[in-house]
């Protein structure tokens, strides 16, 4: 069984394709080797998805 990390102190960053007008965006955060956090900017005080780091590249991947 996974446990999900504690986000409180997590550094969160803004996708590169993200607009400046509040439209649709993700954020993830680096600071959890092998997970990474992901969550709505729109919502920072939302729920927060963690996915194991091969899994997010292959989903980074497959979009490009």
């Amino acid at each position: 069984m996974t446990h999900s990390p504690e986000l409180s102190s997590a550094r969160w960053r803004r996708s590169s394709y993200s607009n400046t007008d509040g439209g649709e965006c993700v954020e993830i955060s680096d600071d959890f080797p092998g997970l990474v956090p992901v969550r709505d900017s729109k919502n920072p005080t939302g729920p927060s998805l963690v996915v194991r780091a091969a899994a997010w590249s292959g989903f980074v991947a497959s979009l490009k």
